[in-house]
């Protein structure tokens, strides 16, 4: 079942007409990796997803409701989960406040998460539930993002550049739990440019380059054709 539908989205920054007609779609309960180098339209294509960059032309169905014309919280409460690159943890609050923040009621037929569950996939946060968010890692910072994010019990979570600037050892932690929120019958949506982190979570990969999708495929496929990778991943 297709979960998430993008088709022909457009979207400017100003006069820079960044998104050129972006289409691709995600399955329920599968991890899709948004994939292109720095500029090329990812975290714009999520936060147009989201209503953050208000969409100049196609359309965008979640869950089989047409939403780009909504408000971002109202995109949020059916079911839509975003984890910005920026993390933007409120400093002042500690984990277990800063989790309080995006608690939502249970939603029918996808996990219902509380704290106690969240210390069980992040057990990091639950040795530090007292302490503020702006007295943590950036790593511990980015998971707590992800366990707030799930506090609203979504269908599906956006992850913008989940691995970049983490350490190694804080990479694998991440892999490890995006592969445990699709254990859980999640849907994520990933955006990055490391292939070989990519290539260990996701079952597809589609890639942008200047706003526009230039490729769509298995993961297999994305690793399987060099020319691909040179053209549009290679720094």
């Amino acid at each position: 079942m297709t979960l998430l539908a993008i088709e022909g989205l457009q979207a400017y920054y100003g006069r820079a007409h960044i998104l050129q007609g972006v289409t691709f779609s995600l399955r329920q309960g599968e991890v899709l990796a948004l994939m292109g180098r720095n500029g090329a339209g990812k975290s714009t294509t999520m936060k147009a997803v989201m209503g953050l960059v208000p969409p100049a032309g196609g359309s965008v169905v979640f869950d089989g409701r047409p939403v780009q014309a909504r408000e971002p919280f109202e995109i949020a409460r059916l079911g839509l989960g975003y984890v910005p690159e920026d993390r933007r943890v409120f400093s002042e609050l500690t984990v277990m406040e800063n989790l309080s923040v995006g608690q939502r009621p249970p939603r029918e037929g996808v996990p219902h998460w509380t704290p106690e569950r969240l210390f069980q996939l992040f057990p990091n946060l639950g040795r530090m539930r007292d302490r503020p968010g702006g007295a943590m890692s950036g790593g511990e910072q980015q998971m707590l993002t992800i366990a707030r994010t799930l506090m609203g019990n979504p269908r599906l979570v956006l992850l913008d550049e989940p691995s970049e600037g983490l350490a190694p050892v804080i990479v694998e932690e991440m892999a490890n739990t995006i592969r445990a929120l699709k254990g859980e019958g999640l849907s994520v949506l990933i955006s990055e440019q490391n292939l070989h982190f990519a290539g260990s979570v996701a079952d597809r990969a589609t890639i942008i380059e200047k706003g526009v999708i230039r490729f769509t495929g298995t993961m297999a496929e994305l690793q399987a054709d060099e020319a691909v990778r040179v053209q549009y991943l290679s720094v």
